[in-house]
């Protein structure tokens, strides 16, 4: 298969409950930081603020990602993110259980208070 161009070519190549999964989480992300560009970025949907990584979201056989590469993003959401945390920055679902609305606006609340602030210390 050829990388994706866009991400529409990506969700479009997904098995359904993946990219229902995933086209819900774009809506909660786009909602929550509309300012964000979409693009690609290593064949993953990727948002970017003011041209830099914001977060990115990915599907795979048996689970989705969704990758904010963050410790703060961890701490400022607590234990709602436990039951979905998987290595260094890596928050996983399924599609039976997917990232609810709320949770992702506060993971995008976080993101957006890091870039703000890594972009105030320039």
């Amino acid at each position: 298969m050829a990388s994706p161009t866009s991400v529409e070519d990506y969700l479009a190549g997904l098995p359904e409950a993946s990219r229902a999964a995933l086209e819900k989480l774009r809506e909660a992300i786009k909602a929550a930081a509309p300012e964000a560009i979409e693009t690609i970025s290593y064949q993953m949907p990727t948002f970017k603020l003011d041209g830099r990584f914001l977060v990115s979201y990915a599907a795979f056989k048996n689970h989705c990602s969704l990758f904010p590469a963050s410790d703060g993003v961890v701490e400022a959401c607590g234990e709602a993110l436990e039951p979905y945390l998987s290595g260094k920055g890596t928050i996983r679902f399924t599609t039976n259980d997917p990232l609810s609305s709320a949770l992702v606006k506060k993971i995008m609340k976080a993101r957006i208070e890091e870039h703000s602030a890594h972009t105030a210390r320039k």
